[in-house]
């Protein structure tokens, strides 16, 4: 029995003096990825918060529609809060208008967009907006605001929409947020 429990822990010992001479892959380069996303601010605040807090026109993007990262991530927020539903998957357009064209129904710029997804239609209409545009519209814009997290969301899935806006570059921001009363 000690023969075989001494011999059990010669092999042992023999084993990695064996796997040493096998030869060893090379090291895996490093994947690169994509650059990441800057973190939200950290006074974000509710959508319907910075709404309030904020004086109509003054409501700005911080963020580009030409940084990967944030495109990116605005298309995984408009995703996930189930954007896509009622406008498609990348903004074409369903029972809602599509994002991508020339047509912005209450205006482009960043304050009016930023209020009207989160109020939606009918609370904007109350504050005075009026449509300058139309499409084939089936519904309504539903408040978002109690639904989405934060504002930075907001501001990211915004940047996303104006990634894939398709019209003319002279429209991509709408009218200006004077010319909505």
């Amino acid at each position: 029995m000690a023969k075989c429990a001494l011999l059990s822990c010669f092999f042992l010992l023999a084993i990695p003096a064996l796997s040493a001479d096998e030869p060893k892959a090379p090291p895996k380069a490093p994947s690169v990825a994509p650059p990441a996303a800057p973190p939200a601010p950290a006074n974000g605040m509710k959508p319907e918060d910075r709404v309030e807090a904020t004086p109509k026109g003054q409501l700005k993007n911080p963020y580009t529609d030409d940084n990967a990262a944030i495109v990116e991530a605005g298309h995984k927020l408009y995703m996930g809060y189930g954007c896509n539903g009622c406008h498609g998957g990348n903004g074409g357009g369903g029972i809602c208008p599509p994002l991508i064209n020339d047509t912005w129904v209450y205006g482009g710029d960043d304050d009016t967009l930023f209020r009207l997804v989160t109020l939606g239609s009918d609370v904007l209409q109350s504050k005075g907006y009026t449509r300058i545009g139309m499409e084939n519209v089936v519904a309504p814009m539903p408040p978002m605001g109690p639904i989405i997290a934060a504002d930075d969301d907001l501001w990211r899935i915004l940047a996303f929409i104006r990634a894939n806006f398709r019209g003319a570059p002279e429209n991509k921001f709408g009218q200006a947020p004077e010319a909505n009363p």
